[in-house]
């Protein structure tokens, strides 16, 4: 437009990339959300409950596995693995074709499907019992898109009779370490962590 002075004043559009770089220029990066803070100390938050019964391991490029997860026992079998999470390096379904049909091969037919209808999630389970009465599971699964579920091939090997054992051994000894007065303040407590305002809900 024309300015008063008779210099036409130049006027610039801002693109996204424009306001992005004025934007992270100006705002302070958060680092906080729901009152925990990145960077602070697990111990700063006295009110948090740890009711993890198994302990896990990570493992990566493991024979053929892209990654896994090892799951052990802290208080009914302690220190004895309980499941086996692990993911394929090849991730194509092909190749999940293919370890169906070894696995069909070697333990027959699976005796339950677990996946969808839609074709995203498939999933084949196996029930054995062994010579020590243990039941165990097996799964195999693959996954296309399913954002709650690793994508790619996976393997479960695990023992559910062992793993609620677990569960259960953890909670009554939690359960036999707190009195009625702890149990009394805990719920209270809980009722004051689910009070919430805006402080909590956005990041800061």
């Amino acid at each position: 437009f024309q300015a008063e002075d008779g210099i036409r004043d130049l006027v610039r559009s801002r693109g996204l990339g424009d306001v992005y770089k004025r934007q992270t220029k100006e705002a302070t990066p958060p680092h906080e959300v729901g009152g925990f803070v990145l960077g602070s100390h697990v111990t700063d938050y006295p009110d948090i409950e740890y009711s993890n019964f198994l302990k896990d391991v990570v493992v990566y490029d493991w024979h053929g596995f892209e990654k896994g997860i090892i799951s052990y026992g802290i208080c009914e079998f302690p220190g004895e693995i309980v499941r086996i999470k692990l993911k394929y390096a090849d991730s194509s379904k092909k190749f999940f074709d293919t370890l169906l049909d070894k696995y069909k091969d070697k333990y027959g037919k699976p005796d339950e499907w677990k996946g969808d209808s839609f074709g995203v999630l498939h999933v084949w389970k196996w029930k054995f019992v062994d010579k020590e009465q243990n039941r165990i599971h097996l799964i195999l699964q693959h996954n296309n898109q399913d954002p709650n579920e690793n994508i790619g091939n996976m393997v479960k090997l695990y023992y559910p009779d062992r793993i609620e054992l677990e569960h259960l051994c953890f909670t009554s000894k939690c359960a036999s370490n707190c009195n009625t007065t702890a149990n009394q303040q805990e719920m209270m407590q809980r009722i004051m962590r689910k009070k919430s305002d805006w402080n909590y809900l956005i990041p800061k």
